[in-house]
């Protein structure tokens, strides 16, 4: 209010318009938070073993990169439900392996994963950039285009009238899959207790390495799923941004969400709500897109600041503490004095005794 002197009110009312003005941008709203919380799901079961896979974005990269191969190659040459049959599977292998090679280090020479998997996303985008010049459309555009536009080969089915419902209903039946996976599975309870302890997970006998491996093949997969739905479902078509950074902000709904799937549901919707909304305030009141960036950050922040309050407790150093009553000093029992007294008594009469006794010798000498 203070910089750009426009109603508060009125800015967040703006908001919940970019959002759910109308039809269409309550299913783009949908859309988004679909591919955002497919990504965040894949990255959840490495997150709760503690492998931090920042490499969600070069998954997702590879696997759509596997699906507009198989369209781009096989779309004139096997029936419609054949392609995307293949294509499915295409992807799925595809972000499997991506995320099987800093899987296998890791569990073979404890390489850092972190480091690994983001180097991996610059590999991913130059094999894109790299068939992207190889499959341009015209020569020298440096673009794809829209794939098999004409045929629609290899595109998935619109239902209900929508093209967005698809990519909805997969990701919500991924999203409850995902949650009993996690909680009421013997592979979830290893993933739990690898990351709470790898020694405490050896010595009950789970298998840490194969633990590492399986989980990010099922990580990397449903990262390639996501490509696939990108690239077969909503976009068509093929470019290094095709992921949009996506693979990052998921890191902050599943940490936001606490690994919980469900959780995750209402972290994507906010997320998406302020981006649609921050690009609503730019648009409606000519305002540089940072305006709204900064006030999305601004509520990221206290956000997320709010749970170190409720994790922890803050005291000051000018804080008195109650003064603690002094403890009295306790009575000497009264068996000690009485022993005390007859041990003296016994020491004087013993004393006598002895006068007594030596008075007696000094007489028989006598």
């Amino acid at each position: 209010m203070i910089t750009t002197g426009l109603n508060p009110v009125q800015v967040y009312v703006t908001m919940f318009q970019g959002a759910f003005g109308s039809a269409r941008r309550m299913w783009i709203l949908g859309k988004d938070i679909a591919i955002l919380l497919c990504i965040s799901l894949a990255l959840t079961p490495a997150f709760r073993m503690r492998f931090w896979n920042l490499g969600g974005e070069g998954q997702i990269l590879i696997g759509a990169l596997a699906t507009a191969s198989c369209m781009i190659l096989l779309g004139d040459k096997v029936p419609g439900w054949f392609l995307i049959l293949l294509s499915v599977i295409a992807a799925l292998a595809a972000g499997a392996f991506w995320a099987m090679v800093p899987a296998a280090c890791k569990a073979l020479w404890n390489t850092n994963e972190t480091l690994f998997t983001l180097m991996m996303n610059y590999v991913a985008t130059q094999l894109v950039a790299y068939f992207v010049i190889v499959w341009e459309v015209p020569k020298g555009s440096g673009k794809i285009g829209i794939i098999n536009q004409n045929t629609e080969a290899g595109w998935l089915p619109v239902i209900a009238g929508n093209k967005y419902l698809l990519n909805i209903l997969c990701v919500a039946i991924l999203t409850i899959g995902m949650y009993i996976y996690l909680n009421y599975s013997k592979h979830g309870y290893e993933i739990s207790v690898v990351g709470e302890s790898v020694a405490t997970a050896r010595y009950v006998g789970i298998n840490v390495s194969w633990t590492i491996i399986r989980t990010l093949l099922i990580s990397g997969a449903i990262c390639g799923l996501t490509g696939f739905l990108l690239v077969a479902g909503t976009d068509h078509t093929l470019t290094t941004t095709l992921a949009g950074g996506q693979g990052f902000t998921a890191v902050m709904v599943a940490w936001l969400a606490k690994f919980n799937p469900l959780g995750m549901v209402l972290s994507s919707f906010l997320l998406v709500f302020l981006g649609k909304g921050a690009g609503e305030i730019a648009t409606i009141y000519g305002l540089n897109q940072s305006y709204g960036d900064i006030l999305t950050g601004i509520i990221l922040f206290f956000i997320i600041g709010s749970e170190f309050f409720i994790n922890y407790r803050i005291h000051f150093r000018g804080e008195h503490k109650e003064d603690k009553p002094a403890a009295a000093q306790p009575a000497a029992p009264a068996s000690v004095t009485h022993a005390s007294e007859s041990g003296a008594s016994a020491a004087h009469a013993s004393e006598n005794e002895t006068t007594a006794t030596e008075k007696r010798e000094d007489t028989a000498d006598v």
